[in-house]
């Protein structure tokens, strides 16, 4: 069946337009690849936003490490990773600072796990537009290492975490630990692990233990969506989550197309 044409649902605007803020390096290429070859492949458009403006790269070990697929990003990813870089909107960056979220119908906020992710983990800049995007209720992905951007964001209105209340899931704290211990060990890159892995981090965020879920395993793809965020564990997750996510956006242009189509009729009438 064909996709419903969602050009022009937004007053104002041609085509539903997607945020994914970057770190200048070492974001995942899986994370954040993916759900931009979703997102455009339905005929949207995804800008993207670093600190100052400068054009984002991905890690370069999950690029061409080991074992693609596995310990690094597959082959679709690869080559989903190839074709966003291409992207005008990529060779151009908004900084942090300039980000409207006005102009955005959703936000995607992907993940990695080296030193360079912490320019994006620690923000209060981006922080604070984040909160901006929540406070207009617009649909918010979040994937891996992400969730620790939603987690610090804090609601002026509750003094709490903006996952407060919600239903959601993160990087296992097995994986991060593995990730951690692998690295120290072998690789000596410099895992990026806080005082808390990132499952703790977000679980101390939470209204109730039972509102974490960890999946039923780490090879079966895995998302959580509550309300308006959409969030996943890792690389390995990315497809399902860039499926999911797309799905949460086009719901939501309909439903605006419908209620904008019932208000002219009444208008109308």
């Amino acid at each position: 069946m064909a996709e419903p044409d969602l050009t022009g649902v937004n007053p104002g605007r041609l085509t539903p337009t997607i945020l994914m803020p970057l770190p200048d390096r070492d974001f995942d290429p899986s994370e954040s690849a993916l759900p931009w070859e979703v997102c455009t492949s339905r005929g949207w458009r995804v800008d993207f936003s670093t600190e100052g403006g400068a054009v984002a790269q991905a890690d370069p070990y999950l690029l061409k490490g080991p074992l693609p697929g596995l310990l690094s990003a597959g082959a679709r990813a690869q080559a989903a990773y190839r074709q966003m870089t291409q992207d005008p909107s990529y060779q151009r960056p908004i900084p942090y600072a300039e980000i409207d979220p006005d102009r955005y119908q959703a936000i995607l906020l992907p993940g990695g796990h080296d030193p360079g992710m912490r320019q994006y983990l620690e923000s209060p800049v981006l922080r604070d537009k984040v909160l901006q995007f929540w406070q207009q209720g617009k649909l918010i992905g979040a994937i891996c290492h992400g969730m620790l951007v939603l987690a610090r964001t804090i609601d002026p209105q509750t003094g709490r975490s903006l996952l407060y209340g919600h239903k959601v899931t993160a990087l296992p704290g097995s994986l991060d630990r593995t990730g951690y211990l692998l690295d120290s060990w072998l690789l000596k890159r410099g895992y990026l692990m806080y005082s808390y892995c990132v499952a703790e981090e977000v679980r101390l965020c939470l209204k109730r233990p039972e509102d974490f879920s960890n999946g039923r395993s780490i090879f079966v793809p895995y998302v959580v969506s509550d309300g308006n965020l959409v969030t996943s564990r890792w690389y390995m997750d990315a497809q399902l989550f860039s499926e999911r996510f797309a799905d949460a956006l086009q719901g939501r242009l309909l439903a605006d197309r419908g209620t904008s189509s019932d208000a002219r009729s009444s208008s109308n009438n």
